[in-house]
């Protein structure tokens, strides 16, 4: 058979450049947008997506051959790929690296796009062949007992066995390799029979609005107070209405949700479970996409990346917790994993769950004008009622680690009937500044613009913005005084005084410190899940989606941080926090009670936050962001800039700030960022503000071909975020 006639290929690499590059594709090869290619790239190879091919090649100019395909088929199917390139063009982001997003990082690297077969293992001897203080080898056997089928190395390794220990018990013969029992054929996987949980009146009148699967696109915004059942509405809707043969994704905001999440689902949908996160390892993460690419059935619930994956049977979207800022990427490709979903869901012509019991301005404001159904569910599952929430003044009050008389009076009642509480701090380790009580010296960071955090449980003073670290010292660097005292209060030291207060009562810390090492929140939430009195201590991590039954009382020790802040978005986000944290309290047949520490118990903010609707709340911001001209009522992008002297970063966004200029856009600053220096780089930004989203667009992608085509100053960079989360 005659080789055809070579034609040229479009190709993205997953580089930082606005561009793409063509290449020759030779006769034996036929490839299609979205297939993985080997191609020469300057003197080594590289791996590329095609994006087009059959272009008209550049005249006078021999281009470089593809050298060959990674595999017959796309990567990044068809709606995948439309999905991405207008992600590309909407956050305008280099195509390239908004392409190989949607891979794991073993594909990104040119691995093949096979999984590593998994070992099975089957018992062939009891716990009572092995003696001595073999404890751990005699827990393995006993496990792979109770499944006489077998397990996957994968599936002892998660159960907190060894890898060690499998080679040392295979050895010695006391377990054998065994084939792979498939998910639909293992009969310990019970799931798939039961039926989906119980809904009540109110659950039931909710999950009859959301429509099914295949009744093309709709976008449903579930206004659900905390305590009233929202996972198990999606655990009803899923299991009711999604076909045996359809892929279904769920979406949480934070890694720290998703083993909670997951038992959840599995106990209904057993191993069509599966999860994506960047806690997986590589081969976590290469299986997993490979399930998704290939069709197989699973519900995948993973963090907002998850939404860019390969879906080829998508039929449902659910987004939970929908308005936390986790879901926008901070940097590199910032997009919105909620934002994608909704247009993903367009794509597929399929629903679109969007749940919350204090949803976002701009899906509030979607649903006021009909682009989203607005469903309410706004009873409590079984007999829990809300807490009440009662402001607690702490002017002219004295305070221990920021805790006032009247709130360790309600600890130490709240634990003499046996029942749990949770002391909300938004601020890590001990101290938030380390001052000189004699010169007044405050320790900051030598990097940025901010002052360093004490940590004594590590003797350390850290940047929680550029990870800087020092060890503390007792006396001030300056004076060498020996006033050299912590100020304001930390998670850590708020843990300290309560566990002086309380010494026979369980203090359990939850904050990215305490947090780290994997598997410890599920080793802390298993801890808090068995009813025992105990405090919990924390950041926000403890204000999302977590159901503690026997947690009554929520003290906030300070509720005054978001009321003054000069980003428009800090009232909504934090009513937001305190309703969510405030959500944790009363869930079981127990009633809840929330004490709100501040110095401003006037604040109307503050006042509305007692009554407890957060939708009447909303009413009122959405009538301050109308008058002021803020998202959601017009579209909003920051142009960043940031060098080695902040002269520069200013200069090039003066040099942009008169083609920005033009008519329908609105343009402020060029001004420094809230925080100018982080990192030793200093920053400073360009708000950009336009009713018609179309025609911001446009302005960015000619501001962004204009710079493409400067020559900038070394160490020079610069950045768009569109639809921002923060301002500062």
């Amino acid at each position: 058979m005659p080789e055809r006639s070579p034609s040229t290929a479009r190709i993205a690499l997953n580089r930082p450049l606005r561009r793409l590059f063509d290449y020759q594709i030779p006769g034996n090869l036929e490839l299609e947008p979205g297939q993985r290619v080997s191609i020469p790239f300057g003197r080594q190879s590289a791996t590329g997506l095609i994006v087009e091919t059959g272009v008209e090649p550049p005249q006078g100019i021999t281009l470089k051959p593809v050298h060959s395909a990674y595999e017959p088929w796309p990567a990044l199917p068809a709606e995948t790929f439309q999905l991405l390139a207008w992600a590309s063009d909407y956050y305008q982001h280099p195509l390239g690296e908004c392409l190989f997003t949607a891979l794991p990082p073993a594909l990104r690297r040119g691995r093949p796009a096979a999984a590593k077969q998994d070992t099975w293992w089957k018992a062939t001897a009891g716990p009572e062949a092995l003696a001595g203080n073999s404890y751990r080898q005699r827990a393995l056997l006993a496990w792979l007992q109770r499944h006489p089928h077998g397990a996957s190395t994968s599936n002892l390794t998660a159960a907190g066995f060894t890898r060690e220990q499998i080679r040392t018990l295979h050895k010695r013969e006391l377990i054998e390799e065994t084939e792979a029992v498939k998910p639909a054929e293992n009969p310990n996987d019970t799931a798939s029979t039961q039926p989906g949980p119980t809904l009540s009146p109110a659950q039931q009148a909710a999950a009859d609005q959301i429509p099914a699967p295949g009744t093309g696109f709709s976008a449903s915004l579930v206004y659900g107070i905390t305590g009233s059942g929202k996972t198990e509405l999606y655990l009803h809707y899923l299991k009711q209405q999604l076909s045996s043969s359809a892929q279904a994704l769920v979406l949480v905001p934070e890694i720290n949700l998703t083993p909670q999440t997951v038992a959840r689902f599995q106990r209904y949908f057993g191993q069509r479970i599966v999860v994506w996160h960047s806690a997986l390892n590589d081969g976590e993460r290469l299986s997993t996409w490979l399930k998704i690419r290939h069709g197989e059935p699973v519900i995948l619930i993973g963090t907002r990346s998850a939404v860019l994956l390969p879906f080829t049977g998508l039929k449902t979207i659910i987004v939970d917790e929908e308005h936390d800022s986790s879901y926008k990427q901070g940097e590199g490709f910032r997009y919105s994993g909620r934002d994608m979903a909704v247009y993903r869901a367009h794509l597929n012509q399929c629903p679109v769950i969007l749940g919350s019991a204090t949803p976002s301005l701009e899906s509030y404001q979607n649903a006021l004008t009909g682009k989203y159904q607005l469903i309410r569910l706004e009873e409590r599952a079984g007999n829990a009622s809300p807490p009440a929430i009662n402001l607690l003044d702490i002017r002219s009050r004295p305070l221990e680690g920021g805790l006032s008389r009247p709130a360790l009076q309600a600890i130490d009642q709240c634990l003499a009937d046996g029942q749990q509480a949770l002391v909300f701090v938004n601020r890590r380790g001990f101290a938030p500044v380390m001052m000189c009580f004699d010169c007044g010296h405050m320790v900051e960071c030598p990097r940025c613009d901010t002052r360093l955090t004490y940590h004594r449980r590590d003797r350390a003073m850290r940047c929680h913005h550029c990870d800087y670290q020092t060890a503390a010292t007792e006396h001030c660097p300056k004076c060498q005084s020996e006033a050299f005292k912590p100020v304001g209060q930390g998670t850590e030291r708020t843990e300290d005084i309560l566990a002086t207060a309380f010494p026979e009562t369980p203090v359990v810390r939850v904050d990215r410190d305490s947090t780290q090492r994997k598997g410890s929140i599920q080793g802390i939430l298993k801890k808090v899940n068995t009813g025992e009195p105990c405090i919990l201590v924390g950041t926000q991590m403890l204000a999302k989606g977590h159901d503690f039954p026997n947690v009554t009382l929520v003290i906030v020790v300070n509720a005054d941080g978001g009321l003054f802040s000069v980003d428009f978005r800090a009232p909504e986000q934090l009513i937001q926090t305190l309703l969510q944290v405030s959500g944790r309290a009363g869930r079981g047949e127990k009633s809840g009670q929330v004490l709100v520490q501040t110095c401003h118990s006037d604040h109307p903010i503050l006042k509305s936050l007692c009554r407890g609707h957060y939708l009447t709340l909303a009413d009122q911001l959405l009538a301050e962001r109308e008058t002021g001209q803020f998202p959601p009522f017009r579209a909003m992008a920051i142009f960043r800039a940031e060098a080695d002297t902040m002269e520069k970063s200013l200069a090039l966004l003066d040099m942009i700030k008169p083609l920005a200029r033009v008519t329908g856009i609105e343009v402020w600053g060029p001004l420094p960022a809230l925080i100018a220096r982080r990192a030793d780089r200093h920053r400073a930004q360009l708000v950009l503000c336009c009713d018609n989203r179309k025609r911001l667009n446009h302005v960015l992608g000619h501001l962004c071909q204009n710079l493409d085509q400067q020559k900038l100053p070394a160490g020079v960079k610069w950045m768009i975020d569109v639809d921002p989360q923060e301002t500062g």
